[in-house]
């Protein structure tokens, strides 16, 4: 896997770039607009990135090692979540301290499997 830096720009990028590049989602169109349908990091519940405009409500970008630890926007950091399990892993988690031992074993779990989900960029 590599660690390339996900575009600079606007969150919509960033969801993007991050559905680019986990192996769960497919380019399709709906509505007559480029999209990306698969699952969530956390649950695998359906999520669905439009390539412009607006998102649907049902979905986040998720910061694996938390931006408030030291994560950054690197995309193999990034992975797609539903606002339930994404908000939930924030308070339960990402303001805990570092050292935090089950804190560690959920952002260790969820980097193992967004390793699993990588698809290099262009690979689709």
């Amino acid at each position: 896997m590599g660690t390339p830096r996900a575009p600079r720009g606007a969150s919509q990028s960033l969801l993007v770039a991050a559905a680019e590049t986990d192996s769960t989602f497919e380019r399709l169109e709906l509505d007559g607009r480029q999209a990306w349908r698969g699952k969530c990091l956390h649950c695998n519940a359906p999520l669905v990135v439009f390539a412009t405009g607006p998102q649907p409500s049902t979905v986040t970008l998720e910061h694996i090692v938390p931006r408030t630890a030291g994560g950054t926007d690197a995309l193999d950091n990034l992975g797609l979540a539903c606002p339930r399990c994404n908000h939930g892993k924030g308070a339960r988690h990402d303001r805990r301290a570092r050292t935090d031992a089950r804190s560690a074993e959920v952002i260790a779990r969820l980097l193992e499997k967004r390793q699993r989900r990588w698809r290099e960029p262009g690979d689709e």
